[in-house]
Parts: C-alpha cells; sequence; structure tokens
C-alpha cells in the first residue's frame, strides 16, 4: 500500500503502512522500518515513548484503509530524519469533526515544526470526504501547545475530561474558515 507524503515547506509527512505497525507492534527500535523509507531515527522518536501506537496498531489491523489518517512520521527533507509525527484520532465523525493529534522531538521544538506539522495535516485533510471541522485539544497547562492553536485562529468550544489525559480545552475551526485563513 503506497500512500503519498504530505509536503511542507520542510518536511515530509510519511504514513505508517500497515505493514509497518505489525513491526512497530513487536519492536519499536526496528531500525528495518526506517532503514528502507530512507530515514534515520537519532532521536527514538515513538521508541521510549509509543505515543499513540497503542491505540492505532488494533485499528489498523482491523481496517487497514486508516493508515493515511492515523499516524504520519514527520522527516525532515534536508537530512532525512525523523523529528515527531501526527495522526488524526478517527476518520471525521457523524459532525464531520476531525481531530489532529501530534508530537514533536524536544531537540527540535520552538522552531516552528509543530505549526508546519499541523498545518500540513489540516491542508490534506480538508481536501477528504466528510471533512468539515477541524479539532484540536490540549491541556489548558501546555503553553506551547495552547500557544499555536491560539495563533491559528481556531475557536475555543469549552473543556472536557480525557481517560489518560485528564482536562483539556477544545478549539475547533470549519474546513471554510480554514480555507480562507490558510489555502491561496
Amino acid at each position: 500500500m503506497e500512500i503519498m507524503p504530505i509536503v511542507t515547506e520542510r518536511l515530509e509527512l510519511h504514513a505508517v503502512t500497515p505493514g509497518e505497525y505489525e513491526i512497530l507492534a513487536i519492536d519499536r527500535a526496528d531500525l528495518r522500518l526506517w532503514i528502507d523509507r530512507g530515514f534515520t531515527n537519532p532521536h527514538g522518536h515513538l521508541i521510549s515513548d509509543a505515543g499513540p501506537l497503542p491505540h492505532r496498531i488494533p485499528r489498523i489491523r482491523k481496517d487497514p484503509s486508516l493508515a493515511p489518517y492515523l499516524l504520519r512520521l514527520a522527516v525532515l527533507q534536508e537530512s532525512r530524519t525523523i523529528i515527531g509525527s501526527a495522526g488524526f484520532h478517527d476518520l471525521p465523525d457523524e459532525n464531520g469533526m476531525i481531530e489532529v493529534g501530534m508530537g514533536i522531538e524536544p531537540a527540535f521544538r520552538g522552531q516552528g515544526f509543530a505549526q508546519e506539522l499541523v498545518l500540513g495535516m489540516w491542508g490534506w485533510v480538508i481536501d477528504q470526504p466528510d471533512v468539515k471541522i477541524l479539532r484540536y485539544t490540549v491541556s489548558p497547562d501546555n503553553a506551547p501547545s495552547q500557544a499555536i492553536i491560539k495563533k491559528f485562529g481556531f475557536h475555543f468550544q469549552g473543556q472536557q475530561i480525557d481517560d489518560e489525559d485528564g482536562p483539556e480545552d477544545i478549539y475547533e475551526m470549519s474546513v471554510e474558515e480554514f480555507r480562507t485563513k490558510f489555502i491561496c
């Protein structure tokens, strides 16, 4: 299954394939994953911290067609180094809402990569069927992520309690508003 990467100014966002999920389920440090794709993972992204993998692996096993949505590796174009990842929690719900999550390795934070990563993900997903609302949830205490979402002009919708992460602020923007603001 070949899934085209999303390309931004400095990043390529490569979907993790169903076969790669199977390798990750056994050994997240297996270098074959990255060597076969021409990437390096010197910062150990998703190795010591599995991130979303425990949630994504069973879902991919059940429905491999979800691969373009669930997890994409953020690879620096210049060095072919994995610096983070992002993915949508699920396909759009009955209201057309889709929620993104992401993580950037500490050495690459504060350089605009998180903004570039989520902007690339949103720019891709707005062209997918049934997507009407973009959502981002973040801990009220996560100042860097709060700053990112506010910079994009997403609208505060309230708060929810996540079973794993605790309180989260909910931000949303319609696809139409996103297109107006960010797609020329």
